[in-house]
């Protein structure tokens, strides 16, 4: 038991910094980011060309992706978002599926479809009171927790937080009252770009590196951002944890297979029941 609870935390810890992202996002601009997940692959393989063809130190590889994929995940509003923000949020998201796809297929074309790793080196997992762990698996869970402690301190005690927060409460009233909200937008896509690029070399230390690494992982992403309420990133946090715990759970006592569908099964309980999320605001109808 101990053992799925750690493997969950580890999981959970990967997921929350993507879902953070995502419901920031979606707080401030309203519509749902398919393309967070490829956008982990983008950091992911950012990551691998500095490491081991540049011959890089994997964490120095590890930040200049998450600058590479804030440049990137910016730019894509740059690009197709911005020019369409007077739509429809469906419309919207179906252009981030394209989004999506349009940058899978371009990693899998520069890359190939081979399953790739980081250089590093090989180590036997750690024993201790009945747990087996790698030092990367406490690396991914304390740099993981100090990032979301960081995310908290931006977005209570800074001025870019709270206008982040103003704008997502009330657009046009943040306008109104003279907040930059073009800034603050900016601010978000680069946050949530660093956010995510984290999270796929995470993700690439964890598991393999291919191009559908970051598509795996959406459905848990969006499942951690509704269940803990979406638009609210402390909710994304406590969501991913609670995910993760359910998708290790789910491979101990079932077969593995049936860990993509908790993603599924979580969102349309939530959306049955408490379509608000756990530190989610009910819509009021007026």
């Amino acid at each position: 038991m101990g053992q799925v609870l750690f493997n969950g935390l580890v999981n959970g810890a990967i997921i929350a910094l993507p879902a953070i992202a995502f419901t920031m996002l979606f707080a401030i601009l309203r519509f749902a980011n398919f393309s967070v997940g490829t956008f982990m692959t983008v950091g992911a393989y950012a990551a691998l060309t500095m490491n081991t063809t540049m011959g890089w130190p994997l964490w120095l590889a590890t930040l200049m992706a998450m600058a590479f994929t804030a440049l990137a995940f910016w730019l894509s509003d740059m690009i197709v978002y911005k020019p369409m923000r007077e739509h429809m949020s469906v419309t919207l998201l179906i252009v981030s599926i394209a989004v999506s796809f349009i940058v899978e297929n371009l990693i899998r074309l520069g890359y190939g479809n081979d399953i790739q790793g980081f250089d590093l080196p090989l180590t036997r997992p750690t024993k201790w009171m009945g747990l087996k762990f790698t030092h990367d698996q406490l690396w991914i869970i304390g740099v993981s927790f100090t990032v979301m402690i960081l995310v908290h301190i931006l977005l209570q005690y800074t001025n870019l937080g709270k206008a982040m927060r103003a704008t997502a409460d009330n657009f046009n009233l943040a306008e109104v009252r003279g907040i930059n909200t073009g800034r603050v937008i900016t601010a978000t896509w680069i946050l949530g770009g660093a956010l995510i690029g984290l999270a796929g070399v995470f993700a690439g230390i964890d598991l393999v590196i291919e191009p559908q690494m970051g598509w795996n992982l959406t459905i848990p992403v969006f499942a951690a951002a509704i269940l803990g309420g979406i638009g609210s990133p402390y909710g994304a946090m406590l969501g991913a944890i609670m995910v993760g715990m359910a998708e290790e759970f789910t491979g101990t006592f079932f077969s593995p297979v049936y860990k993509v569908a908790v993603g599924f099964v979580i969102i349309a309980v939530l959306l049955l029941f408490r379509p608000q999320g756990l530190l989610g605001q009910p819509e009021i109808k007026k």
